[in-house]
């Protein structure tokens, strides 16, 4: 049995690829570095990481790349002995323009060596590579029309200007031949992330539309010519959240289809889960995967039927369970790398940022909490609603206020709260939490302590953070048993939806170990574990 989400946490935007028995899904990760994350499984029901492909500088810098900016919509696919990998790197948000950059990689092996990119053109996002049966290969993109009311945070659907298809010539590594516009969606609106397969002397385009909020939805189209007409399926959408409030899984939309080698179909979606009673996703876009079945008409259906996705789904091999949700224990005591889950923003140069010693995950402290540039913030994604995450800051010696470390509940620069160590004129080393509960656009900062607490002048200081649903409770140990910090803060606003609203960011929450020195003298902090359980 498939239990969605399949990749639970951010993993938006899912590319799926069969290569023989094997599956992948790419996965966007926005500002987050290493660049896209490509899960594997043999079986659809428990899928494995098993790469971060771009991860050096020659294919991807994000420096400077705004909140929910960077690469947006990977497409993997496997043709000519190789993978082939597509992405965008989004370099604005803010006001009518997008400035989205289209590039393509491969490698032989999923576990490369990825080439350095071949850049493709900037027309517009969510790219795709489709590998026809003649051997010819042919990109598409969505095509952004910047002559719109659409801007940052309130898109319009006339920005959207619909799907273009050209002629790859991968010899040359160039475009080649006349572009063309070949969809221009439904009356949902917001067309993107097009993928296109072949069928029965049919081809097949899913889109996303409605926006990657609570109106998304899966739209499927088809021609019998490559470049159209495309006529629209009888339900225009193969799936969608939006007229089913109550569903366990919301925001459905942007999928790509996969056919197993006995003929069955599945489709890789996006969705969210939204905490009870609000609209409020702080595990942000998540994967799941339907089963799905050919009508006599040769159209695409959900298996169950209708258009709302299942949470419970029919695995391709009977007797499959998902695996259980366990804690996940990390020392970074001879730890020889940094652990899978964990990723760090924006920069190709995370020497700078943090180091592993031997005895501890060091975070140097640069720029501030929010910085689009170099800001030592090492996390993992909050895959659960309810869990508990602790570390241990076990060296730090703080003589300035300019100066903190500890643990951070993150989104971006006005989603966060962080409880960390820090200095104060009259108190010397003390816990603070700086919180900015969704102030947007200012990023202002609160100080939900009434007092900075006093701590030991040096010692380890244990921090953890309790979020169960909506509410998070942080708490400390300076040599005195676990003590709360603070109120209990607002955790359902480190979310897509928080602050600036449904369409104002798009990623997830992590939560993590964090430093800065603003003063520039890159004060250290030590870190000698990270535990993170589900509740």
């Amino acid at each position: 049995m498939i239990r969605n989400p399949v990749l639970p946490g951010f993993n938006p935007d899912p590319s799926i690829c069969r290569v023989g028995d094997d599956f992948y899904i790419a996965t966007s990760t926005f500002e987050w570095y290493p660049g896209v994350q490509i899960h594997h499984s043999r079986n659809l029901v428990n899928w494995t990481l098993v790469g971060r492909p771009l991860n050096r500088k020659s294919q991807l810098d994000l420096r400077g790349n705004p909140d929910s900016c960077g690469v947006w919509a990977p497409c993997l696919s496997w043709a000519d002995s190789r993978f082939w990998l597509v992405y965008t790197d989004v370099k604005r948000f803010e006001g009518n323009f997008k400035d989205a950059h289209n590039y393509i990689v491969t490698a032989p092996s999923i576990d490369g060596p990825w080439s350095d990119p071949v850049y493709v053109n900037s027309s517009g996002f969510d790219p795709s590579l489709f590998h026809d049966e003649d051997g010819r290969k042919w990109f598409l993109n969505m095509v952004w029309n910047h002559r719109t009311g659409s801007a940052g945070g309130r898109p319009e659907a006339p920005a959207f200007g619909g799907i273009l298809l050209q002629e790859w010539d991968a010899e040359r590594g160039r475009l080649v031949g006349p572009v063309t516009n070949i969809y221009r969606g439904t009356p949902r609106g917001l067309v993107e992330g097009p993928h296109l397969f072949r069928r029965k002397g049919w081809y097949y385009l899913t889109t996303a539309e409605g926006g990657t909020g609570y109106s998304h939805a899966v739209t499927l189209a088809r021609s019998r010519s490559l470049p159209g007409p495309y006529e629209t399926h009888p339900q225009q959408h193969v799936i969608s959240s939006k007229d089913a409030p109550d569903a366990p899984l919301q925001r459905a939309g942007h999928g790509q289809v996969v056919e197993l080698a006995d003929g069955s179909t599945y489709l890789a979606h996006l969705c969210g889960r939204p905490l009870p009673g609000t609209l409020r996703s702080p595990r942000g876009r998540e994967t799941a995967i339907q089963r799905c079945v050919w009508g006599e008409d040769d159209w695409l259906y959900l298996e169950h039927g209708g258009m709302v996705p299942a949470v419970d789904v029919p695995a391709p091999v009977a007797g499959v369970e998902p695996k259980p949700r366990q804690a996940v224990r990390r020392s970074f005591v001879d730890c020889p790398a940094l652990p899978p889950e964990f990723q760090w923003l924006r920069t190709p140069e995370p020497g700078r940022l943090f180091t592993l010693t031997g005895t501890a995950l060091r975070l140097t402290g640069r720029e501030s909490v929010g910085s689009w540039f170099e800001q030592s913030l090492v996390a993992r994604r909050q895959e659960d609603a309810s869990f508990r995450a602790e570390t241990t800051l076990a060296g730090f010696a703080p003589d300035s206020y300019q100066q903190a470390a500890g643990l951070t509940h993150y989104y971006n620069r006005h989603k966060f709260h962080a409880l960390v160590v820090t200095w104060q004129e009259d108190l010397g080393r003390v816990l603070s939490i700086l919180s900015c509960p969704g102030d947007w656009p200012d990023n202002r900062l609160e100080f939900p302590l009434a007092e900075p607490v006093k701590l030991p002048d040096q010692g380890p200081v244990r921090l953890a953070a309790d979020v169960d649903g909506a509410a998070l409770q942080f708490l400390a140990d300076w040599g005195q048993g676990w003590q709360p910090v603070g109120p209990p803060l607002d955790a359902s606003v480190i979310s897509d939806e928080g602050g600036r609203g449904e369409h104002g960011s798009f990623t997830g929450a992590f939560v993590g170990m964090l430093a800065f020195d603003t003063s520039g003298g890159a004060r250290m902090a030590d870190f000698t574990h990270f535990d993170y359980e589900p509740r």
